[in-house]
């Protein structure tokens, strides 16, 4: 007898759909699994086997071969083993095979019959949605995280005695009841930190609110203690507030990843992602034998931030190249590609030096050649896709204990997004949503200068020999700095505000 059940399988933070196919014939008994499949996939006939038995169901002994098609690509994990167990059940006609072609089946089994959590719950039942399936069977644990998805009805399954009780009607299909509003419950934009929290450092506040603005990289260059990981730790705060869609969208990342908790089933604010400077090229890009999103793709519509940053692995630092570019992490395997997103905004803090003292030059103990190699640590194509660099001067004493009130993030955030919302309606239909973002064609188009001030800034090109690319990012920072003022054209004050970020960089290097 044959049987077929529908099943999907993870592909970066996609879904492809799976038929799991079982036929139970005479002959020499035997399990066989077939459709191009790793060695853990393999074991699941062993599971699946061993759960049916304590089941406690009488099967004759036959010939079971069970495909998972397509067999064009390799299958890997443990989600197909419900699938794999309903379909040898319904090919035994132990259970209807009719009311299960509009329903998809994921979930790994105990030994003992128990139906354990999987990643990309989320990502499944997003999927099997969009695909036209009007239920999904998923375990208990996975339940919450994807009710978020509204229009197709969710099956808990704790156990395989359950799954095997409802299908043959001895008990009632209860589908989750999803709780009422449950989204509008949830408290979106919630930061246990505030920008009014920083006391001093004016300059850095600037910065962070035009790179947040403009969706800029951000470089800070100062001693230890200068508070260059405070302000990184507060820029998500003062980014624009994330919607529901969104957050959806992020959450799927961390789906895939295996990061969402049954308490908390959805990202509700910003991502801050802070790996330690020993993070290998891999760990920050994704990767391993089944891939899965890095640090990178887990920053994905907030902030990715890097201290220490010529302290980190050369090749690390180097892979972040093509997603600041792309804004996607493609990885490529014998298997097949997978692509994760990237839309994320760097911010990266470094002493000036060894000792962390220059310029002041009567604590500093480096010798210029130390400095220079420090320095050089960092390579020059990363360096030029940093938009803004800012020094951050040591607090002094009267401003560390200054407890006058300080700008809170709120109100950073309302000027962001007005910025935001002018750039919005200035990019509409072009694909992008930032000045940041914005190509070399782009920025001819929108950030042409008035006679004044393309004088001023031929005259900033031939002193400081600026390179084409530097050329654009400065007009690309300029372009935000007015937004933030809502002026329709770039001003001088703008331009200087722009130059004087990038004279620091090449004060450095």
């Amino acid at each position: 007898m044959f049987s077929k059940i529908n099943s999907i399988y993870l592909s970066g933070t996609d879904g492809v759909p799976v038929s799991v196919e079982a036929d139970v014939s005479d002959g020499l008994p035997g399990f066989s699994l077939v459709g191009y499949l790793t060695s853990e996939l393999r074991e699941a006939q062993d599971r699946v086997r061993t759960a049916i038995r304590n089941l406690g169901l009488n099967l004759l002994p036959k010939r079971v071969t069970v495909n998972l098609s397509p067999a064009d690509f390799k299958k890997d994990g443990t989600g197909f083993d419900l699938a794999i167990a309903a379909a040898v059940l319904a090919a035994y006609g132990k259970i209807p095979s009719l009311p299960l072609e509009h329903a998809v089946f994921a979930g790994e089994l105990g030994l003992d019959g128990k139906v354990k959590g999987i990643p990309g719950a989320l990502v499944l039942a997003d999927f099997a949605k969009k695909s036209g399936f009007s239920r999904i069977f998923l375990p208990a644990e996975n339940i919450r995280e994807a009710a978020v998805v509204d229009g197709i009805a969710l099956v808990e399954t704790g156990t395989l005695r359950e799954l095997y009780e409802m299908l043959t009607g001895s008990r009632p299909v209860l589908e989750y009841q999803r709780e009422p509003e449950m989204l509008k419950k949830i408290s979106f934009n919630q930061y246990s930190v505030d920008f009014s929290e920083i006391n001093g450092q004016p300059l850095l506040r600037r910065a962070a609110e035009v790179a947040a603005a403009g969706m800029h990289n951000l470089l800070m260059i100062g001693p230890a203690g200068s508070g260059k990981t405070m302000v990184a730790r507060r820029m998500p705060t003062i980014m624009p507030a994330m919607g529901l869609e969104e957050s959806i969208e992020i959450s799927k990342i961390y789906s895939v990843s295996h990061l969402l908790s049954e308490k908390e089933p959805l990202i509700t604010h910003r991502p801050f992602r802070a790996p330690h400077h020993t993070i290998s090229a891999q760990a920050l890009s994704g990767g391993g034998a089944r891939p899965r999103p890095g640090e990178i793709s887990l920053a994905t519509g907030g902030i990715l931030f890097l201290d220490e940053l010529p302290e980190m692995d050369r090749q690390a630092l180097e892979s972040l190249r093509q997603p600041l570019e792309e804004h996607m992490v493609t990885i490529s395997r014998v298997r097949g590609t997978y692509c994760f997103p990237a839309r994320f905004q760097l911010v990266a803090a470094m002493n000036p030096c060894l000792c962390g003292f220059y310029p002041d030059m009567e604590r500093c103990t480096c010798t210029p050649s130390q400095r220079k190699r420090y320095l050089g640590r960092i390579s020059r194509p990363l360096l030029d896709r940093m938009d803004i660099c800012v020094e951050a001067a040591a607090v002094t004493y009267h401003e560390m204990l200054c407890s006058g009130e300080n700008e809170s993030s709120a109100a950073i955030r309302c000027r962001v997004e007005g910025a935001r919302q002018i750039q919005a309606e200035r990019f509409r239909g072009l694909g992008i949503f930032c000045n940041g973002e914005m190509n070399g064609k782009q920025v001819r188009t929108y950030c042409v200068l008035g006679k004044e001030e393309n004088a001023f800034m031929k005259d900033v090109f031939t002193q400081i020999q600026l390179s084409a690319r530097t050329y654009d990012r400065i007009l690309k920072v300029a372009r935000t700095a007015a937004d933030l003022e809502g002026a329709p054209e770039i001003g001088r004050r703008h331009l200087c505000e722009a130059v004087s970020y990038m004279q620091i960089k090449e004060r450095y290097w």
